[in-house]
């Protein structure tokens, strides 16, 4: 402690500098150095000065005293570098992790044998070396077979080597630098010069501790932005006086508290990134542990990188992974394989360019045979990027991270995930000519009235063809007019709204059918007015009369299919050996009698008459059932339809009446509600497609119910009604008349047989629009 103590006597000629220089002649001639001695007091032109120097402790010196405590497996020793990293005074404990635990019984039983031969004598050594063979053969099963969670577990070993561990192994002098020249000096990045094979290299890694003091000093090898200053530093550093540069990656990630986002986490490594692609000298990256996103990559865009066998990269943990998508840390398992983070997923995603093998049982089982593989990555690496020259070296950094990641066509995608996706835009299509489309509709129309003038098949696959063509052109028609018409953005706007509901799976909203009816109305009043309307008039036209003709030619072909299908049947029917055999019982008995009429049969006959008749209707009915067929027997008294010759009285007045319901129900489709619910049901079908679920089911059967109770309700009109009943009435006095409707006598015995015997006929109901009889 000083005391200054002064008279009122001014200074005169001296300055405070000159009183307090340590030169030979200011105060008294007495370096200070010799202050510290003792307590001492000066007098000069009335001022006196004392002091007292503190002494304070000296530094720890950082390496062991005893040479017997240096680390046999650092080359050169730990005194021929300067860092405070020393070897542990107590070896680690071992961790065994979970999915090693069978290994630990075989290491048990070795130790057990080894301490029964040397507490008896004996020589167990065969049994020793077996137990060690059965454990080697064990340990390598389990190491060539590791799923990408058991890597994740190996790379966070605790007693795995650290970035220091395999410097201090590979290289012959480290020189570790501090600080970031800003206040700070992060411990979890180390950085530092050292020499290997007659190069200079700068290392830079992240530092994890390997105990939990030194885990707590390192903060877990989780740096702060003044690690990564530091780290762009001494990249600066190397890139001026042209070394290459070496990162080992060994980090969770950058640390993420309040301090290091006030002080600018983001930002530091985002200097980095950009920094690292422009340096000048060849990186090589070398992933030691686990890489963990951002933090790994601020000292990880390189020219190579390279990962231990054992290590792995990721965006995230599998920890978080899981618990963001799969909502518990439980299936980290699965987001660890998901992921893809292990050295070899990752050099086919060509990220890493390279693995490193370990030893069996990981890195830490063989610390410094692991640190040469590292040592030979490297020089390899080196060699390959010595010969390149600056612009050769940046380009390659550039490619390397332009080529990353990759897209798959023609994959078929999951619907729920094209639910939001944006539809596919296709290609524009060109405009046919117009000269050129009627010279093909033309050849075409040519084509199918020759094979209407010969009976052969139409040019179906040429009609298919014109069709699809003509619905594109089409389509471009509509899109032009409704473009002119500057109608094109309500059409965009109602098509978003109407596939947000069709998404959905629900009904159409009433405003929504209202919105599509009054722009329909709006667009087909407008259309006359269209620059290209002649165009779409045309082409509209001869698509619909292609399609006539289609759909012509594909009800032939289904007719024409169905009948030889039915003949085929009633063929297979006929044939049959105990069909056949009855027919010819009974038309030997027929002959025998010697009837000429059914009439004149006796009544046993016509009973087996009648039930083969309904037995061959039975297998008649089956076989043509089995075809999707809808088949109904119909009674009827006419005997032959030549025979009918009353019933053409009624023809015109059945003909007329049906033609009155058929206008009625068209009028009913024609108005807007009913026409409504079919486009409806029309959207509805289509979007179930061939196998609807229950929902779907349920739209369409409650739209159908709601369909068929309109055109009931429009069939039961009163008028029709009552035409309806008054020609059945005249029908039915016709049928009750002694001429019938055949004009045949009807006698008791007539009358009974005819109850009795009915003739009847098959009727086969195909779809909607077609009947056999």
């Amino acid at each position: 402690m000083a005391t200054i103590s002064h008279s009122s006597l001014a200074f005169t000629g001296a300055s405070a500098s000159d009183l307090f220089r340590s030169s030979k002649s200011d105060v008294n001639g007495m370096p200070l150095k010799a202050l510290g001695r003792a307590r001492f007091g000066s007098k000069s032109r009335g001022f006196a000065v004392s002091a007292k120097l503190r002494k304070v402790k000296k530094h720890d010196y950082p390496w062991p005293k005893d040479p017997k405590d240096v680390d046999p497996n650092v080359k050169g020793g730990v005194l021929t570098h300067l860092s405070h990293f020393k070897p542990l005074k107590e070896k680690p404990k071992p961790v065994t992790l979970d999915f090693e635990k069978p290994l630990v019984g075989l290491s048990k039983k070795i130790m057990d044998v080894r301490k029964m031969a040397s507490d008896t004598g004996l020589d167990f050594s065969d049994q020793i070396v077996s137990l060690e063979n059965k454990y080697q053969q064990a340990l390598k099963d389990l190491y060539t077979h590791l799923t990408p969670i058991q890597r994740v577990n190996i790379a966070r070993h605790p007693n795995r080597p650290t970035f220091l561990d395999h410097v201090f192994n590979i290289t012959e002098k480290f020189v570790e630098l501090h600080g970031d020249r800003a206040g700070y000096d992060d411990p979890a990045i180390v950085t530092g010069i050292g020499s290997m094979d007659g190069r200079t290299y700068m290392f830079m890694g992240h530092q994890k501790g390997r105990n939990t003091k030194e885990n707590i000093q390192r903060n877990f090898g989780m740096p702060t932005p003044h690690g990564y200053r530091k780290a762009l530093r001494m990249m600066y550093y190397a890139d001026h006086h042209g070394f290459p540069i070496v990162t080992f990656i060994d980090t969770p990630g950058a640390y993420a508290d309040l301090k290091s986002e006030e002080l600018g986490q983001g930002e530091a490594i985002a200097h980095n990134l950009r920094t690292m692609f422009g340096l000048k000298v060849p990186i090589i990256s070398i992933v030691i542990g686990e890489g963990g996103s951002g933090g790994a990559l601020a000292i990880g865009c390189a020219n190579k990188l390279l990962m231990l066998e054992n290590a792995v990269f990721y965006v995230a943990s599998p920890e978080a992974c899981a618990a963001i998508l799969w909502k518990s840390a439980k299936a980290s398992p699965k987001a660890a394989e998901k992921l893809k983070i292990t050295g070899s997923e990752l050099c086919k995603l060509q990220i890493a360019d390279g693995v490193i093998p370990e030893p069996l049982g990981g890195a830490h089982a063989d610390p410094s045979w692991t640190s040469q593989q590292i040592k030979i990555a490297i020089n390899e690496s080196m060699d390959e990027l010595g010969k390149m020259d600056t612009q050769e070296l940046l380009k390659h950094r550039n490619l390397k991270f332009r080529k990353i990641g990759g897209f798959q066509e023609g994959i078929p995608i999951d619907p729920k995930k094209k639910v939001n996706m944006k539809k596919k835009e296709g290609p524009i299509a060109s405009k046919t000519s117009k000269e050129k489309l009627e010279d093909e509709v033309e050849k075409l129309k040519q084509q199918i009235l020759k094979a209407k003038e010969s009976s052969t098949k139409p040019p179906d696959a040429a009609l298919n063809v014109m069709i699809q063509k003509l619905k594109k052109e089409v389509d471009h028609e509509f899109s032009e007019a409704a473009k002119a018409m500057g109608m094109q953005e309500k059409f965009a706007t109602l098509r978003a709204e109407f596939s947000k509901v069709n998404s959905r799976d629900q009904l159409m909203d009433p405003i929504l059918m209202d919105k599509i009816t009054k722009l329909k109305n709006e667009f087909n009043q407008g259309l006359a007015s269209a620059p290209n309307y002649a165009s779409l008039k045309y082409k509209l036209d001869m698509l619909k009369e292609f399609s006539n003709a289609k759909s012509l030619s594909d009800s032939k072909n289904k007719a024409a299919k169905l009948k030889q299908e039915i003949n085929k049947k009633f063929e297979e029917v006929m044939c049959r050996p105990d069909i056949k055999e009855k027919m010819e019982a009974i038309k030997a008995k027929l002959q025998d009698s010697g009837a000429s009429s059914f009439n004149d049969l006796d009544d046993d006959l016509k009973e087996k008459l009648v039930e083969m008749k309904k037995e061959i209707e039975s297998e008649l009915i089956d076989g043509l059932e089995s075809l999707g067929l809808d088949v109904e027997v119909v009674k009827s008294k006419a005997k032959e339809l030549s025979e009918q010759t009353s019933f053409s009285n009624f023809r015109s007045k059945m003909e007329n009446l049906n033609e009155e319901i058929n206008k009625k129900i068209e009028d009913v489709i024609n108005s807007s509600d009913l026409k409504d619910m079919i486009e409806l049901l029309n959207l509805e079908i289509a979007k179930a497609g061939k196998k609807p679920d229950v929902k779907s089911k349920c739209k369409i059967q409650a739209l159908e119910q709601q369909i068929k109770q309109r055109l009931s309700e429009a069939v039961n009109s009163s008028e029709l009604k009552e035409k309806h009943e008054e020609l059945m009435a005249e029908i039915s006095e016709a049928t009750k008349s002694p001429g019938g409707l055949d004009g045949g006598v009807n006698n008791e015995h007539s009358k009974d047989d005819s109850s009795k015997y009915d003739e009847s006929r098959v009727e086969i109901n195909v779809g909607a629009n077609r009947s056999f009889a």
